[in-house]
C-alpha cells in the first residue's frame, strides 16, 4: 500500500532527490507509470497547458476530480498528488474540507496540494492532517495569487519576504504538511528553507538545493516551442516531432500513400 509521507519522509532522510512531473490524463500517465519517476501531479496548471487559460484559476474541483480519476487508472503504481484550485478552499476552512475531502473519496489520489501560507491555508493543513489526508503546500510564486503578486516574477528577494517564507514553512511544517512546493525563488532561499524543515522540498525554479524537482510534463517535453523560462531544461521536442508526424500523415493521405494494401481488409 501506498504512502506517500513515509515515501517522501524516507527520501529527505536519506538525502535521496525526489521527481515530480505533472500529467492530466490517462494515455500519459500509463506511460510514466513504466518510468521510475516519483510522483505525479494533476496540477491546476492544466488551465494553461490543457483548456488554455491564460492562468490557473478558471480550473474548477470538478476538472481536478476528471483529470485526476483519469491519471490514477493510468498510474495505479504511482503517488498522486491533486491540485486544490482556486476557491475550494479559500473562502473557508470547511470548504477546503469538503472540497478535499470529495477529492480523496471520488479519486484514488494519495494527498492534496494547498497554496499559500494565510492562517486559513495553516489551519487547513492541520484540520486535514488530524483527518488523515496528506497535504503538500506551496509557496513563493503561488499561480493562483498571481493577480496579487504582479505577474509570474521570482519572489522571497526581500529581506522581509525572505523571512516571512522560511517562518510560514515551518509554521506548515508544524500544521502537518508532508512536502513543501517552492516555486520561483533565489536558489539561496530554497537551500534556506530544505536545511530549516524536516520535511522535503520540492522545486520549480528554486535552485540545485531543494529535495526535489518538479516540471510540467509538455514542459519537460518540448511541446509548447514558444515557452523558454529559465528554470525550465527540455528533455524532448515533441512540438517539432509531432508536427513532423502530423504533416507526414497528411502528405500521405493526399497524395494517396495512406491507407496502403497492407492497412485494409480482405474479403
Amino acid at each position: 500500500m501506498k504512502n506517500i509521507t513515509l515515501e517522501f519522509k524516507k527520501k529527505k532522510e536519506t538525502n535521496t532527490p525526489i521527481s515530480v512531473i505533472t500529467c492530466y490524463d490517462y494515455s500519459f500517465a500509463k506511460l510514466f507509470a513504466q518510468t521510475e519517476v516519483d510522483s505525479i501531479l494533476v496540477g491546476d496548471s492544466m488551465g494553461m497547458v490543457i483548456q488554455g487559460h491564460g492562468s490557473t484559476i478558471p480550473v474548477t474541483l470538478e476538472d481536478i476530480i476528471y483529470h485526476t480519476k483519469a491519471v490514477c487508472k493510468g498510474a495505479p503504481n504511482k503517488t498522486i498528488i491533486a491540485d486544490m484550485p482556486f476557491l475550494s478552499y479559500q473562502t473557508s476552512v470547511e470548504d477546503g474540507i469538503r472540497a478535499a475531502g470529495t477529492i480523496m473519496k471520488e479519486t484514488t489520489a494519495d494527498c492534496v496540494k494547498l497554496e499559500g501560507d494565510s492562517k486559513l491555508v495553516v489551519e487547513l493543513t492541520h484540520r486535514l492532517n488530524e483527518m488523515g489526508v496528506p497535504v503538500f503546500v506551496h509557496l513563493g510564486l503561488t499561480p493562483q495569487s498571481v493577480n496579487t503578486l504582479g505577474g509570474y516574477k521570482v519572489q522571497g528577494k526581500t529581506a522581509e519576504s525572505r523571512a516571512r517564507m522560511i517562518q510560514k514553512s515551518k509554521e506548515l511544517t508544524d500544521a502537518g504538511a508532508f512536502a513543501i512546493l517552492l516555486e520561483m525563488i533565489p536558489e539561496s532561499l530554497g537551500k534556506e528553507i530544505t536545511e530549516a524543515v524536516p520535511i522535503p522540498t520540492i522545486g520549480i525554479g528554486a535552485g540545485r538545493y531543494t529535495s526535489g524537482q518538479v516540471l510540467v510534463m509538455q514542459d519537460l517535453l518540448g511541446m509548447n516551442d514558444e515557452f523558454h523560462p529559465k528554470f525550465l531544461k527540455k528533455y524532448a521536442n515533441f512540438a517539432d516531432d509531432i508536427k513532423k508526424a502530423v504533416g507526414d500523415y497528411h502528405d500521405d493521405v493526399v497524395r494517396r500513400a495512406f491507407p496502403g494494401e497492407e492497412n485494409g481488409f480482405k474479403d
